[in-house]
C-alpha cells in the first residue's frame, strides 16, 4: 500500500511540475519582447542587417501635394487658398515663386512649415508649389 500511495504522488508530483512549467512558458511567452535594440557595430543573432534601398529621387509636385497639401488646398481649411481658384492665387502668384516657397518652406499664416511635413526635403516642398501654382492660374 505505501509503495502504491508513494507512486501515485510521484506522479502527481510530476504532474503538477509539468502544468507548471507549461503555465509557466505560456507567461514567458505572453510577456517576450516584442523587439530588440541593435546598436550599430553590435552582433544582433541570426537575423540578418537589413539591407536600404536606393530612393527613387524626390517625388513630384503632384504627388507631393496628393500626400500632404491636398486636405487643406482641396478645402480651404485654415484660409487655405483652394487649388484651381485663379481669383484667390492670382495676389500670391504675384508675389512671385520665390516667395511662395518661402512660405511653404518656413510657414505662413495658419500653414505650418512645410505644410507639416517635416521630412520633406525643399525641393519636393519647391515642386509641390509649383504644381498648385500650375494648377491655379
Amino acid at each position: 500500500m505505501k509503495r502504491v500511495l508513494a507512486a501515485v504522488l510521484v506522479v502527481a508530483g510530476l504532474t503538477a511540475s509539468a502544468v507548471m512549467a507549461s503555465v509557466e512558458d505560456e507567461i514567458r511567452a505572453r510577456i517576450q519582447p516584442v523587439g530588440e535594440v541593435c546598436l550599430q557595430g553590435d552582433e544582433c543573432g541570426s537575423a540578418a542587417a537589413p539591407t536600404e534601398t536606393a530612393s527613387s529621387g524626390p517625388r513630384s509636385g503632384s504627388e507631393v501635394y496628393d500626400a500632404v497639401c491636398m486636405a487643406c488646398h482641396t478645402t480651404g481649411a485654415a484660409g487655405a487658398p483652394v487649388i484651381g481658384d485663379a481669383d484667390a492665387w492670382a495676389p500670391r502668384i504675384d508675389k512671385g515663386l520665390d516667395t511662395l516657397v518661402s512660405h511653404a518652406i518656413n510657414g505662413f499664416n495658419a500653414m505650418p512649415a512645410k505644410g507639416g511635413c517635416a521630412s520633406c526635403p525643399d525641393e519636393e516642398i519647391q515642386a509641390a508649389v509649383e504644381h498648385l501654382v500650375a494648377e491655379s492660374q
